[in-house]
């Protein structure tokens, strides 16, 4: 197969996780005969300081004419410090999505059994749970109009939902759960919401169309709950945009570091797979940054394009490194690996599966990961 791969760094631990991802999806190409080609483009802080845009065309016109898009981080102080700031990093993100069309974010959660204990939950509480959140991405109050009075005492953020806009990403979330263990829990707030009445209501014709999936429903604030209580109750969660933000950072506590969790924002030409972490501007630089939920992530590119047996063996990778302590400092504080190195590690992996005599030790002078 032949992919054209946007690759969009973006800002702070961007370009060193993305780096590893590029590194992986170039491993899998060469063990599997695929044709992947790769260009950066700059996209929040780096394009404000580069172009003084957020999203430059450019940016856009490359992503518009790619296969998919790889995207690793936005954000920085210098903008979260500054209310007053016109120009964010985080609008350039917006425009992305609107601009592709990407209106279902989609993010697994699941455990795996040695983080167990990395989870500030107990072990009990969340051994087992695998889940899925299917977030709307291109409506809500993110997307709605906005105003400040002149005299800056208040302030208004509109939140406006369409039947269609509902209608498209609850067929994909009830389809998903049929593939899964038939149960789609929608997230909303309709006893206070109108435009959760409306999510409701909606979601309640189109469950009609699936009548092997059992469909429930909470309140966001239950359900953030519930995620903390009982997370493996949930098999596939459908909610609107701001409530999908919110609840699908919670869900990274149970597998133990947001450095874990990927996602892929889809819509119905284009498509980008990006880490649900920040920028983590504290870190750049550093090499401490995870890679996996970037690398996961592009496993989840290769399933859009059901090169399935190419992301598994991406994922089957990271069990390996995860068996095997070859973890950045989040998840091995005693003796972590850098950024990099995880990469190099993976990397190794899967160009060369045959070769089981994996040798952690040489992880540390730098040379090859298997032998």
């Amino acid at each position: 197969m032949k992919l054209h791969i946007a690759v969009l760094p973006g800002d702070g631990i961007g370009p060193e996780i993305t780096q590893q991802s590029v590194k992986v999806l170039k491993a899998v190409a060469d063990r599997f005969d695929h044709d992947f080609y790769f260009k950066n483009a700059v996209v929040g802080a780096a394009a404000i300081d580069s172009v003084g845009d957020p999203l430059p065309e450019a940016t856009l016109d490359l992503c518009k004419n790619s296969d998919a898009v790889l995207f690793g981080a936005i954000g920085h102080p210098k903008f979260d410090n500054n209310p007053d700031s016109k120009v964010r990093p985080e609008q350039g993100l917006l425009r992305l999505r609107k601009g592709l069309g990407l209106f279902a974010n989609i993010r697994p959660v699941n455990t795996y059994e040695k983080l167990l204990d990395k989870s500030p939950l107990k072990r009990d509480r969340i051994a087992g749970a695998d889940l899925i959140i299917y977030r709307e991405l291109t409506g809500g109050i993110y997307f709605g109009d906005k105003s400040t009075a002149e005299d800056g005492k208040s302030a208004t953020d509109t939140c406006t939902y369409s039947v269609e806009e509902i209608e498209r990403i609850a067929h994909l979330a009830f389809k998903a759960a049929q593939q899964r263990r038939k149960k789609l829990t929608l997230v909303d707030k309709a006893n206070v919401l109108e435009t959760s009445r409306l999510w409701r209501k909606t979601v309640k014709e189109v469950a009609r169309a699936y009548d092997d999936v059992e469909l429930d429903f909470l309140f966001v604030d239950n359900a953030a709950m519930q995620m903390i209580l009982n997370p493996t109750q949930f098999d596939v969660i459908l909610t609107e945009n701001m409530f999908g933000d919110i609840i699908s950072d919670e869900a990274s506590v149970i597998g133990g570091s947001i450095g874990l969790l990927a996602s892929a924002s889809v819509g119905e030409e284009s498509a980008m797979f990006e880490p649900i972490h920040g920028s983590y501007p504290q870190a750049t630089g550093k090499g401490i940054a995870n890679p996996v939920a970037s690398i996961l992530s592009a496993a989840m590119l290769l399933d859009h394009f059901n090169l399935t047996k190419e992301a598994e063996v991406v994922r089957k990778a990271v069990e390996i490194s995860i068996q095997m302590n070859v973890c950045t400092q989040d998840l091995n504080s005693d003796n972590h690996y850098s950024t990099a190195k995880v990469g190099d590690f993976l990397e190794g992996i899967i160009s060369d599966p045959d070769n089981s005599n994996i040798n952690n030790e040489n992880l540390n002078f730098g040379q090859m990961t298997i032998i």
